[in-house]
């Protein structure tokens, strides 16, 4: 569903990704995982249009999306919640959901609501609270929320662990496992290379914005540079 080849980016002078092929199909949730700097978010934002590219392809099922803009790659329903939450603060929760779903303005939403407050029931009890008000585990509730709301065909996850205790990065992944079985494939940015192997199919291991190991997860976790780079082996 979705192919990157030999995608390049530059800041300025500094040679950010270099020749980075991957793929998601859709039946997945695949993760990319490797140090600070490695190029993670960085991929992230090339998908989503943030950053332009230097040279290389992504197709999304089957379409030449490499130049398209931001806003059309999320109409064509790649979706990304990104590194911190970015919740707007001043919004309630429900203000919040609904300008996930600006893309699908004119449609009845009563759906998507009901799936994110049955993935998130603490989201309904704070449905006119300030977002700017939640406990940081409740903010990323609702960032992933949000993003559901606008339908996503793909999910893009930059870091949902970080800077959450371990109790809510449970309730997160056991949440983005959910989001899969309803039939959303999932492509995973995260530092916790172990959290993240033992929920993704595939994963990609990313060093100095390179792809230096790809493969399943399991083979991944026994693979003992992994261990010993990521896992603490």
């Amino acid at each position: 569903m979705l192919e990157i080849n030999n995608i390049n980016i530059f800041y300025g002078k500094a040679h950010a990704l270099k020749d980075v092929c991957l793929t998601v199909e859709d039946n997945e949730i695949v993760t990319l995982i490797g140090n600070n700097g490695a190029g993670k978010t960085s991929l992230l934002n090339a998908i989503s249009g943030i950053i332009p590219k230097a040279s290389g392809t992504i197709t999304f099922h089957g379409e030449d999306i490499s130049h398209a803009s931001a806003d059309s790659i999320v109409r064509r329903g790649i979706i990304h919640v990104p590194e911190g939450r970015r919740v707007f603060p001043r919004l309630t929760v429900m203000e919040n959901l609904r300008l996930g779903a600006f893309t699908r303005q004119g449609k009845n939403h009563s759906e998507a609501y009901e799936q994110v407050f049955q993935l998130f029931p603490i989201l309904k009890e704070r449905a006119n609270q300030l977002a700017g008000t939640l406990s940081g585990g409740e903010q990323q509730m609702l960032a992933v929320g949000r993003a559901l709301m606008a339908r996503p065909k793909l999910l893009l996850l930059d870091e949902p662990s970080l800077g959450l205790a371990p109790v809510v990065v449970e309730v997160i992944y056991e949440t983005i496992k959910k989001i899969h079985q309803l039939g959303t494939p999932v492509l995973l940015v995260e530092q916790n290379a172990f959290l993240a192997l033992n929920t993704a199919h595939r994963g990609y291991v990313m060093e100095t914005g390179q792809i230096v190991l790809t493969g399943d997860a399991k083979s991944l976790l026994e693979n003992p540079e992994v261990q010993a780079a990521y896992l603490g082996g």
